[in-house]
């Protein structure tokens, strides 16, 4: 299931979120080499993506992780992995990765900084994102592979629009085999079949007793959460209400 759109109307211009997209797209082209360079690309990844062992100091300074093409990444101890959490928020693997997280975002983030202001937007996005990562953290605490994407911060706008939106219609987009539909479906269905989702995927992983390489489930879960727990908290109850009125009135007969 892809999400294509929703039925869901912003009163204002989402100008954090085109920043952000900006920003994403600005580090997938002049840091990352847009992935046609594979040294930038790696090397990206491994001097600016998370490393939960760097952070911890629980993985061995000097130990070497295979990235493909003959290159190695190295755990090392430098002060630039304290910015990690950060940096690995605005870097991605490959063009899946990054136009996968894109839509996500695009979807359901304009509708979010609409109902919480630009500035607490911002904020917001940037301590799911921070929550998530420590969850990956957490559960692989020795790691030394490197965690890359904005997966978990967007993980954490889905979370919040559970909770503002759970009944607007998303329109999903279903491939199986040569047929191909779109669907309105609401969002509660969409989001918590997501997050069910990685759950599943996620557990398996609580049982590994060594490192592997992946999606970072367990970023996408905390980021979900903190998106659960801090929507209220970064509501502008002011706009919600705005948006609300301006819902009913585009539809009226909307819930």
């Amino acid at each position: 299931m892809i999400p294509l759109s929703d039925d869901n109307p912003t009163l204002r211009t989402p100008v954090v979120t085109y920043l952000l997209l900006g920003a994403i797209g600005a580090t997938w082209f002049f840091i990352q080499g847009a992935g046609f360079d594979g040294r930038a690309l790696a090397l990206s990844v491994c001097e600016l993506g998370l490393i939960p062992g760097e952070l911890t100091g629980l993985a061995r300074v000097g130990q070497r992780l295979p990235i493909g093409g003959g290159l190695y990444c190295a755990v090392d101890d430098l002060p630039l992995n304290r910015l990690t959490p950060l940096t690995s928020m605005f870097l991605h693997g490959g063009w899946g990765h990054l136009l996968g997280n894109c839509l996500f975002f695009w979807v359901f983030g304009n509708n979010v900084e609409d109902s919480m202001g630009r500035l607490r937007f911002l904020v917001f996005y940037g301590v799911c994102g921070l929550a998530a990562a420590a969850a990956q953290v957490m559960v692989d605490p020795a790691s030394p592979i490197p965690m890359v994407g904005a997966s978990g911060a967007i993980s954490g706008i889905m979370g919040a629009y559970l909770l503002l939106y759970p009944r607007v219609r998303v329109n999903m987009l279903f491939i199986f085999f040569i047929l191909i539909r779109v669907i309105p479906l609401p969002a509660w269905l969409v989001l918590l079949w997501w997050f069910f989702v990685q759950l599943v995927s996620g557990l398996p992983q609580l049982n590994q007793l060594e490192s592997q390489g992946g999606v970072a489930v367990w970023a996408h879960v905390g980021g979900f959460v903190a998106g659960l727990v801090l929507v209220k908290l970064f509501e502008n109850r002011e706009l919600t209400s705005r948006r609300t009125v301006g819902r009913h009135r585009l539809h009226p007969d909307h819930p």
